[in-house]
């Protein structure tokens, strides 16, 4: 387990003055050994084992949502909720009702319009029969683990986390889901597009021994980005292509660049059996260490 500082609450709040006045210049610079496991874990066990399942729309979603935003504002992050519209459909042969759902947008104050700033996203919603324990509360625990990791932190750009909703499928086609990215990405400013420099999809970091780091394209330097900050955390990695099916994929179908941590196969996925027990909290520490690796 990698542990970082412990930090009082008035070390909390003068690293969040900090970064709402832009002047984290004289924090130290953000490193891998400052990710720590115990925020991830917290979040696997709350999620999967005590909020359940939860689709994008339903009540458990946005019990979901609210325990999200006190751990992200305990650490002094500014959250704002994107509220969007879900249609109604089949999410892995089960019906869902349609109605609102919503992004969680974490900031610290330091990001200014149309200067490059970095994103990490992560979907918090389930398909309706799992608890979704890898699928993808492991994805918000690494997110959460970032967020403790950056307090008091200085990092190479700003950074903007995301917690998405509605990302699982409602219907057959590539239009049928990641409706929380794609309503984050279509109210993105021209601004905000143009100086994105990176944005990372956390789904599935949970599973296996070691991180995999994929992209849309078989040439992609984000990609590449990802594995030199993996090499430099000490985490053993896998690379793919043609990889599609997280939230990075409403970003590149727009022309802005994103690639996806996570998807090891496992047997419980989208079932039952998505449990506390199926995530490995070294795989996490592995999945954050990286992305740490990445905003220093």
């Amino acid at each position: 387990m990698v542990r970082g500082p412990r930090l009082g609450r008035r070390e909390l709040v003068g690293g969040a003055v900090a970064a709402a006045a832009g002047t984290l210049a004289g924090c130290r610079r953000v490193r891998p050994d400052d990710a720590r496991v115990a925020p991830a874990m917290a979040a696997v066990r709350h999620l999967a084992g005590v909020v359940g399942p939860r689709p994008g729309t339903a009540p458990s979603y946005f019990r979901a949502a609210d325990w999200v935003t006190a751990r992200l504002e305990r650490l002094d992050w500014q959250v704002e909720r994107q509220r969007f519209a879900v249609p109604g459909g089949i999410s892995w042969g089960v019906p869902v009702d349609g109605g609102d759902s919503v992004n969680l947008v974490a900031q610290r104050g330091d990001v200014r319009p149309g200067r490059p700033w970095l994103a990490v996203g992560a979907h918090l919603d389930t398909v309706p029969q799992s608890p979704g324990a890898e699928d993808n509360a492991s994805g918000i625990g690494v997110l959460l683990a970032v967020a403790r990791a950056l307090v008091w932190r200085r990092t190479r750009l700003p950074v903007v986390l995301i917690a998405f909703g509605a990302e699982e499928p409602r219907g057959p086609t590539d239009d049928d889901h990641h409706y929380g990215s794609r309503a984050y990405v279509d109210r993105l400013t021209p601004a905000r597009r143009r100086s994105l420099r990176g944005m990372v999809s956390l789904d599935r970091v949970g599973v296996g021994d070691a991180v995999v780091i994929g992209s849309a394209e078989d040439a992609d330097p984000l990609r590449d980005a990802l594995v030199a900050a993996a090499e430099r955390a000490g985490a053993p990695y896998v690379v793919e292509s043609g990889q599609r099916s997280s939230d990075h994929w409403s970003f590149v179908r727009d022309g802005l660049p994103g690639v996806r941590l996570g998807s090891t196969p496992y047997a419980g996925y989208h079932s039952p059996g998505d449990v506390v027990p199926v995530v490995d909290p070294r795989q996490l520490e592995r999945a954050a260490r990286t992305v740490v690796g990445w905003l220093r």
